[in-house]
């Protein structure tokens, strides 16, 4: 019953952080609202827009992994893209919204960068 009862305590804690960094993700993509919405372009590209450039959460997070190269990023840093002009002039702010909000979080093991990428598709 002991061995039980241990083997239960120690999945829901390993199961709780698990959760606990997706939740900082999710938390993250709630900031991230400031600029982009869902269905629509604001200051940044829609998540939908989003979803559309990169096609998978695995393809953003390599480019966040990468350094946010503006040239890795398919919205601002594709001249064939619709949005390039817009969004090419604001890449600035976002590398520093970039190495603020996410890479530090990274570098701290807040969450991965496939975690947040993956919160980005879930919208």
């Amino acid at each position: 019953m002991k061995k039980t009862l241990m083997i239960a305590a120690t999945a829901a804690f390993m199961m709780t952080g698990l959760a606990a960094t997706e939740a900082v993700a999710g938390g993250l993509t709630n900031k991230c609202k400031a600029c982009h919405k869902v269905d629509k372009n604001a200051t940044g590209p829609s998540f939908k827009h989003i979803q559309a450039a990169y096609g998978d959460a695995a393809t953003l997070a390599a480019v966040w992994a990468g350094g946010f190269a503006v040239s890795d990023r398919h919205i601002a840093g594709n001249p064939d893209n619709e949005n390039y002009k817009k969004y090419h002039k604001k890449a600035k702010m976002m590398t520093g919204q970039y190495k603020k909000l996410i890479h530090k979080k990274v570098e701290h093991g807040k969450f991965t960068y496939l975690e947040l990428a993956t919160e980005v598709f879930s919208k």
